[in-house]
């Protein structure tokens, strides 16, 4: 009778797994769309538009060709002042002295005498606003020593960010080798290089990190020191704050709070922008341009198409199921299976009407041998993957509900069974 019973188990639990199979829904396999070719027309050498949350990229024009960036290499300067104060190593209320160096460099700037001491955050405030080389390279020298050295750390940064192996720089002014005379670096060669996606994701991890340094790139012009005639006037023309600026106001851009304009002889006038509209935030390049108005002309072109096209949509709720893998399966469970949904939801930049076929959704569980009871409501159990256009954004698959362990007598019947269930399938076949 035993045995008997057993079999009988072992028969409803087959026609159970069988059932369950057949009534699973799959999702049916789906390559990622390539992004639609777009011609701005921009007379520009380069561009790029990038979603400041994401890091995806929604429009690019010869955006991994290598070019001088000029002051917009400074946003890395920029990061690593910001990390170094994060860090705890220095205070924005230190003072940083003025070599000779950092008086005599030229270009942009010209606000600091030998041996003038200014505070970490008013150096820090010339080079966001007023694209300061002397105060530049005075904190680069506070930070690291020497601006060698902290041009080292530069690169260092470049390869943790993912930059271009084109990527490289050589000081933290982005001037080149011959505007630095008798100050270019001994031990690194060649001049400072990046393409428009490097300087879009030096960008994209300056708002990821520290986004407070907006609250000083947005600022239009400010006084050095109180005691000073005029302010510095912030370069980039495109700044919100100029709306009612008489020489800017027709530059002036809703929305935009940043970020580093770059100009010389040899990068033409380049201009790294952001703007946030309607909860969305992008990240523009536009490198070598003939003309300064024609940096924040092109800027706008390239950001109005961003915000013109695309919009945010939300392709997974929170708690959601996904159709191909609704359920997982449990090792020495009372249940041998326990329900799954999105721990998040899961939104993306989409090209505005966009069909639900273009979002392709997948999902995975765990490796099997960590799915053991005891599970407890919430327990990580596997990821649900959306992709659009080349684009990928995962979140986590949670299980529904509490697993509890089997007894150790239920576990042995259910060896029993599953053995017998075995050898009847093997004398059907």
């Amino acid at each position: 009778m035993l045995l008997l019973s057993v079999r009988r188990v072992s028969m409803v639990l087959v026609t159970a797994l069988l059932v369950q199979i057949g009534s699973m829904s799959m999702i049916p396999s789906r390559s990622a769309m390539a992004a639609e070719a777009i011609d701005l027309k921009l007379d520009a050498k380069s561009a790029i538009l990038m979603d400041a949350a994401t890091g995806q990229i929604l429009y690019e024009f010869n955006a991994d060709t290598a070019l001088p960036p000029a002051s917009m290499s400074k946003m890395m300067t920029e990061y690593l002042v910001m990390e170094s104060v994060k860090s705890g190593k220095h205070k924005l209320d230190e003072m940083v002295s003025t070599s000779q160096y950092a008086a005599d460099v030229i270009g942009s700037g010209d606000l600091l005498a030998y041996k003038e001491q200014v505070s970490l955050q008013d150096m820090f405030s010339a080079m966001s606003i007023y694209s300061a080389n002397d105060a530049s390279v005075a904190l680069a020298e506070f930070i690291s020593g020497t601006e060698e050295n902290f041009a080292k750390l530069m690169n260092e940064k470049a390869k943790q960010f993912g930059l271009s192996e084109q990527a490289h720089f050589i000081n933290a002014t982005g001037l080149s080798r011959a505007d630095l005379g008798k100050y270019a670096p001994k031990e690194l060669q060649g001049e400072t290089m990046l393409t428009a996606k490097d300087a879009a994701l030096i960008a994209y991890n300056i708002i990821k990190d520290y986004p407070e340094i907006l609250e000083t790139t947005k600022i239009p012009s400010k006084k050095f020191r109180e005691k000073d005639k005029t302010p510095m006037i912030n370069w980039n023309w495109m700044l919100e704050g100029n709306k009612d600026n008489v020489n800017f106001k027709k530059y002036a851009y809703t929305g935009l709070d940043g970020l580093k304009t770059g100009s010389t002889d040899d990068a033409g006038y380049c201009f790294t922008g952001t703007a946030v509209r309607d909860g969305i935030r992008l990240i523009s390049v536009v490198m070598g341009t003939p003309k300064e108005p024609k940096r924040f002309e092109e800027t706008r072109k390239v950001l109005d198409y961003g915000f013109n096209n695309f919009e945010k949509k939300q392709v997974l709720a929170a708690n959601t199921e996904i159709d191909s893998l609704k359920v997982v399966n449990i090792k020495k469970g009372i249940e041998l299976q326990v329900g799954v949904a999105t721990q998040d939801g899961v939104s993306l930049l989409a090209k505005k009407g966009a069909a639900a076929e273009e979002f392709k959704i997948t999902a995975a569980a765990v490796d099997e041998s960590k799915l053991v009871a005891p599970i407890t409501k919430g327990d990580v159990l596997g990821t649900a993957k959306v992709s659009y256009q080349g684009v990928e954004k995962t979140t986590n698959l949670i299980a529904t509900a509490d697993v509890v362990q089997a007894s150790w007598f239920r576990l042995m019947f259910r060896a029993i069974g599953s053995f017998f269930g075995d050898l009847l399938a093997g004398a059907k076949s």
